[in-house]
């Protein structure tokens, strides 16, 4: 085929398709962006704007019933809910929801519609336009993963994302998955007003990181917020129950949840189930039409974001990227991430260049209170992969914040090599987000802990602790 109807077509318009199509078409590509749903995709409309906005209301509200302790006359405070729901589409309008006016006024010819390989330089896109193009960006990010719990889909369970579009607060709800998505969904209910029970099938909550995050989150969620933790347990099926009376004297729906635990089954009772329990790359595309290698984990790319199909890339949550030398953040979810292999695809296909992407230094987080942030490797993982590390953990206890702000449990771990390298770190701390910043940048440049310990910091912040760490692992 040597006419194309595009020079390059993206496929999906949140984090990694739009910067993709805005970087091609700003370089003189004609430029066709597919989206089958909301434009600017899942962050915007559906989980980073809309969490943020919701956990900010929360927690300010919480925040300021908790310091009634200090002496603030607020432990009678309420909240208007229609309110807190309108703050959020305010927010949501305010990042560019479902706007398609960015990607127009760079020239980028705007199609809706699913998007189907036919050929592997043609695409289907709806039910009557088809379209061909030189190259193909696909950003088509992941999809809710089935939980394999019986009876989940006749219950009417929630996914994250619709908590925040509830007409009112449940009760009484269950969470279903202590990750971070879990552990957001259920700190901004409780903060709320809901009855909140968690489950984690593994030992702890939060078991992709470092064992002392999960137990500072369980701290706080057993005693601050009175969320039930139930680790170690498996829900295994939900059931319609019928009209309860609440104590209130609401009648309501609930739904019987039954669960392993410690080798037996046990069950509550909910008003609201949420499955927090992970998601799974968007690979329904006709992608063996196109010649494109994927499996279960996603399109298989290389470093420079390229499928089998060379003239075909992947970027973001659907891409399983493979990389000559082992990564140690490759597995993880974020906009900046998918943003970043996106710039990294577009750049090789706009140059015809070889850049590699570079993972080092990408954030997992986890936005509750405190935060949870964390780069590079666990001490778990050093240890599975035999590497000589130590470790240095900083109770947050330690610093002037901690006695002027009522917060003591958080800490700054960092884990390091012989030549005192950052291998990775987790801070929780209430600005755990802006403290982990110094540590990706030394991490990126290649720093040794010697050049932070020396860098002054501001005695009475919450960095101090970032300092002290340093310090004390360089000794």
């Amino acid at each position: 085929m040597k006419k194309f109807d595009y020079d390059v077509a993206v496929i999906g318009s949140g984090a990694a398709g739009g910067t993709a199509a805005l970087m091609v078409a700003g370089a003189g590509l004609k430029t066709a962006l597919i989206e089958a749903g909301s434009w600017g995709g899942t962050n915007i409309n559906r989980r980073d704007i809309p969490y943020a906005a919701a956990s900010h209301f929360s927690q300010t509200f919480f925040g300021a019933i908790e310091a009634s302790k200090l002496g603030l006359s607020s432990s009678a405070l309420k909240y208007n809910y229609p309110s807190a729901l309108n703050w959020n589409l305010v927010a949501q309008k305010r990042a560019g929801a479902n706007s398609k006016k960015e990607f127009e006024d760079a020239g980028i010819t705007c199609i809706s519609g699913f998007a189907q390989f036919i050929s592997p330089n043609e695409l289907s896109v709806g039910e009557s336009e088809n379209i061909t193009a030189k190259k193909v960006v696909i950003a088509t990010g992941s999809a809710p993963i089935d939980p394999g719990i019986t009876g989940a889909a006749e219950a009417g369970c929630l996914l994250p994302e619709d908590v925040f579009r509830l007409r009112r607060i449940p009760r009484v709800v269950m969470v279903v998955g202590g990750g971070s998505t879990g552990c957001e969904i259920a700190e901004y209910l409780s903060e709320m007003g809901s009855k909140v029970l968690i489950a984690e099938i593994s030992e702890r909550l939060l078991p992709k990181e470092d064992p002392e995050a999960g137990e500072v989150i369980e701290k706080r969620f057993s005693k601050a917020l009175g969320i039930r933790v139930l680790t170690s347990s498996r829900v295994m099926a939900v059931a319609k129950g019928g009209k309860e009376t609440l104590p209130s004297g609401r009648k309501t729906e609930v739904t019987k949840v039954s669960f392993m635990r410690g080798g037996q089954e046990k069950s509550v009772k909910v008003e609201a189930i949420v499955l927090a329990t992970g998601s799974e790359p968007a690979v329904d595309l006709g992608l063996s039409n196109a010649g494109v290698q994927f499996s279960n984990r996603g399109i298989k790319t290389n470093g420079m974001m390229q499928t089998s199909a060379k003239h075909i890339f992947a970027v973001g949550d659907v891409a399983d990227v493979s990389l000559e030398k082992k990564s140690d953040v490759v597995d993880i979810s974020s906009t900046e991430k998918a943003s970043f292999e996106a710039a990294v695809a577009a750049s090789n296909l706009i140059n015809k260049a070889k850049g590699v992407i570079d993972y080092r230094g990408f954030v997992r987080m986890t936005d509750t209170f405190p935060k949870v942030a964390s780069i590079g490797l666990t001490e778990d993982e050093c240890i599975s992969r035999d590497l000589k590390y130590k470790q240095t953990l900083v109770p947050l206890a330690l610093v002037s914040a901690s006695n002027t702000s009522e917060y003591k449990d958080g800490f700054v771990k960092i884990v390091s090599n012989r030549e005192n390298k950052i291998l990775g770190a987790t801070i929780v701390a209430p600005n755990a987000d802006l403290l982990i910043q110094e540590l990706v940048l030394a991490m990126r440049a290649d720093l040794k802990l010697v050049d932070i310990a020396s860098t002054p910091h501001i005695a009475l912040s919450w960095n101090e602790a970032v300092r002290v760490a340093a310090r004390r692992a360089v000794k």
